[in-house]
C-alpha cells in the first residue's frame, strides 16, 4: 500500500468556535487536537494561531507555543505554518518564520474569497518566499487559480525555490476555483507541465473535502488534507467532534485506493524535509 501524506488543518482563521465546539483555538487546544490527530494517521499540521478572543493572530510566540507542543507530543509530525492573510497584516505575515517550522504555505497570486480579496502582490510574495529560504522552511505553493501555478514556475526560474516544491489545490472556495472534477484535471495536467517533478496534494473546502479527496487519490495525489479549518461536519446533519474524527475518515478512504497513510518519517522523504 502505497504511503499518502495526511495532512491535517486544525482550526483556520475564521471565528466559528461557537458553530463547533471541537474548533481549537488555544495553544493548548491546538496541540491536544494535533497530538490526536497524528494518533489517528496525520503526518502534517497546518497551523494558524488565534487571539484570546479568536481573532486571527500572527503573534510569533503563539506559533512558538504550538509548535513546541507538537514536537513534543508527536514525533517526527511535519509542522506548517500558515503565512495567509485573511485578518492579519500583510507585513507580519512571515513574522514567525524565523522558528523554523519545516514548511509555510505560500500563495502565489491573488484571489477574491468570499467576502475579500486575498490578496498576495508581487512584493509580498518576493518577500515570504526569501524569508522561507533564509530559514530553511520548504514552501507549501497554496493554488487557488491556476496563475499561481505559473507564479511558483517564476520563482523556481529564479532560484528562490526548487524544482519540486509542494503544491495544494485549493477547490470550493466561494468566489475562487469551484469544485468540479474537470478543473483539477486541467490544473494537474498544467502543474505537470510547468513543474514536473512537484509533488502535490489537494483540499476540498466545506462539504467538498471528501469529493476533493477522491478525485485526489484516484489521480495519484502525493497527499490529501482534511481538518476542522476546511470543513466541521461529517454529514450535512452532523458536525465532527475532533480533527481525528476527520483524520480517521480520511485514513478509511486511503484503504480504498490501496494507499495508507504515510509515516512521519515517510512524509519528510517524500517531501524533502530535513529530519528534525
Amino acid at each position: 500500500m502505497r504511503p499518502i501524506v495526511l495532512a491535517v488543518a486544525i482550526t483556520g482563521s475564521v471565528p466559528r468556535k461557537a458553530d463547533n465546539p471541537a474548533v481549537p483555538i488555544t495553544v493548548a487546544e491546538q496541540v491536544e487536537s494535533t497530538h490526536e490527530a497524528f494518533e489517528a494517521g496525520a503526518s502534517l499540521v497546518h497551523i494558524h494561531v488565534r487571539n484570546p478572543d479568536e481573532t486571527p493572530s500572527s503573534d510569533p510566540q503563539l506559533f512558538k507555543g504550538v509548535m513546541e507542543g507538537v514536537r513534543r507530543h508527536c514525533p517526527g509530525m511535519i509542522i506548517q505554518f500558515s503565512t495567509g492573510g485573511r485578518g492579519r497584516d500583510p507585513s507580519a505575515r512571515g513574522s514567525a518564520l524565523y522558528l523554523r517550522p519545516e514548511m509555510a504555505s505560500l500563495s502565489t497570486g491573488s484571489v477574491n474569497f468570499p467576502t475579500i480579496v486575498y490578496e498576495n502582490p508581487p512584493s509580498l510574495i518576493d518577500e515570504l518566499a526569501t524569508t522561507m529560504k533564509q530559514h530553511g522552511v520548504r514552501p507549501e505553493i497554496e493554488v487557488f487559480d491556476l496563475s499561481m501555478i505559473h507564479g511558483a514556475r517564476l520563482l523556481v526560474d529564479r532560484g528562490i525555490i526548487d524544482h519540486r516544491p509542494h503544491v495544494q489545490f485549493v477547490l470550493g472556495v466561494k468566489n475562487a476555483l469551484p469544485a468540479q472534477e474537470h478543473l483539477l484535471d486541467i490544473l494537474l495536467a498544467e502543474l505537470r507541465h510547468q513543474l514536473p517533478e512537484a509533488t502535490w496534494t489537494a483540499a476540498g473546502i466545506g462539504r467538498h473535502q471528501s469529493e476533493v479527496m477522491e478525485w485526489a487519490l484516484r489521480r495519484g495525489a502525493d497527499g490529501v488534507r482534511t481538518g476542522l479549518e476546511d470543513n466541521i461536519r461529517v454529514t450535512r446533519s452532523q458536525l465532527a467532534k475532533s480533527n481525528a474524527e476527520l483524520v480517521s475518515l480520511a485514513a478509511e478512504k486511503l484503504v480504498g485506493h490501496d494507499a495508507r497513510p504515510a509515516r512521519a518519517d515517510e512524509a519528510r522523504r517524500m517531501l524533502g524535509v530535513a529530519a528534525h
